[in-house]
């Protein structure tokens, strides 16, 4: 992953820290100087920041073990300074298994509080208002706030809005009596409500709320429509969006020939040939990318992308959609008993979607 510290593996998952959170702890540094703290202090405070971030990593594992359970992969996690990101391959569409997904990440924090409960009970918390303003993360206090804060991570979690944890276990719940897509708009609006809530709550009490309700709305809209486009393929196969008309280049044809089809049509994307066999895809990006480092009189092949990606022409749509997803790649080739037959793209697909919107068409 570009812009991330890539960690050791644990459970065969690849583990990320975006670079942005080296924001984060030069911020934790700079208040702890402007509020006048030894450097011994500021130790314990970024120590307390990594410490939360491995409590983090482990909801993150619960989420992902939990899914391989089903049969579901999770290509990585990363740590950003908001929290934790899983990137599942799906989430399970049976309801009960996408509670027990959804759940698993917070109980993994409710865990980690059980086991610091007798630190929690044991620490003489400030009780004046003067003692708390001046509280501070030390040897003392660095388990039992490990505790409490692995509490709120939880209970924030649990907020039933997407994209949080409650918002899928809101949605799993709703699956139980309602389809899939219903659920989700419910789930989705139930959680913009919240949303607006908390922006309005922003302007009184803490402005970081607003942002948390602007995340919110966001990511419920965008789960929302992922899963109506969803249910728009349902029943198709790629046999139903193969391409059998697309443009092909060989691959020691220059950049400059690839322009000038790219320029012609509507194609972006193009499949690339060595006497007559597949040998990459050819996409706009890579061609602008061949113009500005080798010149439009550069071959084809010193640009192309030689990773090819095959389905079979009955594979549901649903699934090629999702290689598309976990590849990033921009074309797929399909074939029909080992034959080459044609190509899908994104494109394509999202016309299927559209269409079958404007047919009305939902399950």
């Amino acid at each position: 992953m570009k812009h991330a510290l890539s960690l050791p593996k644990i459970a065969g998952i690849s583990i990320y820290i975006h670079w942005t959170f080296a924001i984060l702890i030069a911020w934790i540094i700079f208040s702890n100087l402007r509020a006048g703290l030894d450097a011994v202090h500021i130790g314990w405070s970024i120590l307390f920041v990594l410490s939360l971030f491995v409590c983090v990593t482990l909801h993150e594992l619960g989420h992902a073990l939990a899914a391989k359970r089903y049969g579901i992969k999770t290509t990585d996690i990363t740590l950003y300074p908001i929290g934790g990101v899983a990137r599942l391959e799906k989430m399970p569409e049976n309801p009960k298994h996408e509670l027990v997904v959804a759940l698993a990440g917070p109980l993994v924090n409710v865990v980690i509080m059980l086991l610091l409960l007798p630190v929690i009970f044991g620490f003489a918390w400030p009780e004046n208002e003067e003692a708390q303003r001046t509280f501070v993360i030390d040897q003392s206090s660095f388990l039992p706030m490990l505790g409490v804060v692995n509490v709120w991570l939880a209970l924030f979690n649990l907020i039933p809005a997407f994209p949080m944890d409650g918002g899928r276990v809101l949605r799993a719940l709703l699956s139980m009596q309602l389809n899939r897509v219903k659920a989700t708009e419910v789930a989705a609006t139930i959680g913009q409500i919240i949303a607006i809530g908390f922006v309005f709550a922003g302007f009184y009490l803490n402005p970081f709320l607003i942002f948390i309700g602007l995340f919110i709305i966001l990511g419920a809209r965008t789960e929302a429509e992922m899963v109506k486009s969803q249910s728009f393929l349902q029943g198709y196969t790629a046999r139903d969006a193969v391409m059998t008309n697309y443009q092909a280049l060989d691959r020691n044809q220059s950049v400059g020939d690839a322009v000038r089809l790219l320029l012609d049509g509507e194609a972006k994307n193009f499949l690339v040939n060595e006497e007559g066999r597949p040998y990459g895809v050819l996409n706009r990006d890579h061609i602008i990318r061949g113009i500005q480092t080798a010149g439009e009189s550069a071959p084809i092949h010193t640009v192309a992308d030689t990773n090819l990606l095959y389905t079979d022409i009955a594979m549901p749509l649903q699934e090629v959609m999702l290689k598309f997803q976990q590849s990033k790649q921009t074309i797929i080739l399909v074939q029909d008993r080992g034959e080459l037959v044609g190509i899908i793209d994104l494109d394509n697909i999202s016309e299927l979607i559209m269409v079958n919107a404007a047919r009305g068409r939902t399950t």
